[in-house]
């Protein structure tokens, strides 16, 4: 199934950056602030206006992890899994997200709210476990603050 997406809103930050050597990151970035996600269809379209194959495009947008190849919903957490947070109990945190929204690493609520993705490193070690949500970060978290956090964030919808 193609996406139907208008890929007149890509066209500006293609006209700017299609001939730029080293611009694809950047590009990458912009649409993804447009779509919320990097769709294929967009990708396809990168790859015709910049020259650069699409395997390499893919290449570089599953590296980084700030590229997300799925639309995401409303609240994105991003749960981190390094080494401070891993021996603080990330994986009770991890837990508790699970068995609170049902969902695992990469999926979405059905109702769109949600969406989870474990990180390498948020760079928060101080605060460990800690999580991003959109924005906004979360620190020293314990099974009970998670569930006070996602049920604030269910309340105001």
């Amino acid at each position: 199934m193609t996406e139907k997406i208008d890929l007149g809103f890509i066209k500006p930050v293609l006209d700017d950056l299609a001939e730029v050597k080293g611009s694809l990151i950047t590009i990458l970035q912009k649409t993804q602030e447009i779509y919320g996600y990097l769709p294929k269809t967009a990708i396809k379209y990168i790859s015709e206006r910049t020259g650069i194959a699409e395997s390499e495009i893919m290449g570089v947008a599953t590296f980084y992890t700030q590229f997300r190849l799925t639309p995401v919903g409303k609240y994105l957490i991003m749960l981190c899994q390094g080494t401070a947070c891993h021996v603080n109990s990330s994986e009770l945190i991890l837990q508790t997200i699970e068995d609170e929204l049902g969902i695992s690493d990469g999926e979405t609520t059905e109702d769109g709210l949600f969406s989870l993705k474990c990180v390498a490193c948020l760079g928060c070690c101080s605060l460990s476990p800690v999580m991003m949500i959109n924005e906004d970060t979360y620190g020293s978290l314990t099974p009970k603050k998670t569930k006070n956090i996602l049920k604030k964030l269910r309340e105001g919808e």
